[in-house]
């Protein structure tokens, strides 16, 4: 699909329908009407989303306000920017409606989007200049106006006794706004603002409460829209073209590929058991410990570990005489080659259409839904509180850090609290967290390398 406008028709659409302060920052009312092509829809909404889950995996780590906004900032000139600043533009909203569509589709998907965009709206507003902000406060409607000189003065004493509490200058600013309290719920809770007869005196400094909370309420009314627009009519309409990317974005996994081992690594059969104490991830280790208990795997299983261990280096040949070493306890080699044996070729590009398939990222691995008797997916998704307790002790995992991998856990960060079990077992930071089992794995591994070395070159000293 081609453009039809030039940049700057495209550019004046998306200012019209995202409009918004002095163009830098648009508050996404309605979706520009203009035609982008099939590859930009796509690209576009995968640079956004690098931008929201770089925002998620700073906040699930507890980062200040201050390290978020300085993230933010980095994340946006990294994926968003362009050196055209209409381009840049037109790709801001463009990317914003694309996943408005991808994330209307559930309730999980919906609260999630919804909680990014708007701390990603939070950061940006609050760099802007201040004629700016005032402008996105007309923008958005705002029936508050500053607070007269009158007014002022007699609260001026209080105004100050608050900003003294939050450390600030006893110099209080000059413009105020007097809104209802359950207007800025955030402000009320930290303590900083004052309050008077069921009003909350906001300063100007603090008028990104106020706006982010009109957007935030804009964007949830506007998911639920999209949500129906979505079911009743597109999902059928573009079945064949958009359908599939909107399915596949919420999914979607942006790390190295794993379908060929790194540095040329190979594991083989007999290396697989103690591979699994120092190097598998929890996800792994359980599968490899129900394969040997059971001697099968469902077919779900086979997928995620097959696929894990053909990504650690496992060879064809050595896959298929380690499964059949296990699945010949139980149904015999003669039915394991005549039923099982073809899909571990198939996994490795030897059968079908020889494609050659690429092992299964944490996002997969979490938005899977194992059934009775099933042993795929995340435990730290998919496990009880006990069971997990218990898989996490027998990795050496116990006092805080256990508590703290249970908070994530609770918050549904898996991902970081996988993380955290990486750390805690291998003694080093991973900053940047745990995306892929094949990346845990190859990251424990050159962990462990480097202790040994250091060890080895004691020993010659």
């Amino acid at each position: 699909m081609e453009i039809v406008r030039s940049h700057r028709q495209l550019a004046a659409a998306a200012a019209a329908a995202g409009g918004g302060g002095l163009g830098s920052l648009p508050t996404y009312r309605a979706a520009p009407q203009l035609e982008v092509r099939l590859e930009e829809f796509e690209l576009f909404a995968i640079d956004r989303l690098r931008v929201l889950k770089g925002i998620s995996d700073g906040l699930s780590r507890g980062k200040r306000p201050e390290e978020m906004e300085k993230l933010v900032s980095e994340l946006w000139k990294t994926h968003m920017r362009h050196q055209d600043p209409a381009e840049t533009l037109n790709k801001d909203i463009i990317s914003h409606f694309v996943l408005r569509l991808v994330y209307c589709r559930t309730e999980e998907l919906r609260k999630w989007f919804l909680s990014m965009e708007t701390t990603l709206f939070r950061y940006r507003f609050r760099l802007e200049t201040s004629e700016s902000q005032r402008m996105l406060m007309t923008e958005f409607q705002l029936p508050y106006k500053a607070l007269p000189h009158s007014e002022f003065e007699v609260v001026k004493d209080k105004l100050s006794q608050v900003a003294r509490s939050m450390g600030q200058s006893a110099n209080v600013e000059s413009v105020f706004f007097k809104v209802p309290f359950e207007e800025v719920p955030d402000l009320v809770a930290s303590r900083r603002v004052f309050l008077s007869k069921g009003y909350a005196y906001v300063a100007m400094s603090q008028v990104v409460s106020l706006v982010v909370t009109q957007f935030r309420c804009n964007i949830s009314k506007a998911l639920v829209l999209t949500n129906r627009k979505w079911t009743a009519t597109i999902k059928e309409q573009e079945k064949d073209r958009l359908t599939p990317i909107v399915e596949a974005l919420s999914n979607a996994y942006f790390g190295p590929d794993y379908s060929q081992p790194k540095d040329a690594v190979e594991i083989s059969v007999k290396d697989i058991d103690q591979l699994a104490k120092s190097s598998f991830p929890l996800c792994m280790r359980h599968m490899l410990d129900k394969l040997r208990e059971n001697h099968h795997l469902k077919h779900g299983g086979r997928m995620q570990f097959g696929l894990f261990l053909k990504g650690a280096g496992l060879k064809l040949e050595d896959a298929l005489a380690f499964w059949r070493a296990e699945f010949s306890q139980k149904v015999g080699s003669e039915r394991f080659d005549k039923e099982y044996a073809y899909s571990i070729r198939h996994n490795y590009g030897k059968e079908g259409k020889r494609t050659d398939y690429t092992p299964y990222s944490c996002q997969k691995i979490i938005s899977a839904t194992p059934g009775v008797g099933d042993h795929h997916g995340c435990p730290y998704r998919h496990f009880g509180e006990e069971n997990l307790r218990a898989a996490l002790n027998k990795m050496g995992v116990s006092g805080h850090t256990l508590e703290e991998i249970m908070d994530k856990v609770k918050n549904r960060h898996y991902q970081l609290a996988c993380t955290l079990t990486f750390e805690a077992t291998h003694g080093v930071s991973c900053d940047s967290g745990i995306n892929h089992p094949n990346q845990y794995f190859s990251e424990s591994q050159k962990v462990l390398r480097a202790k040994n070395q250091t060890v080895e070159s004691q020993s010659a000293t």
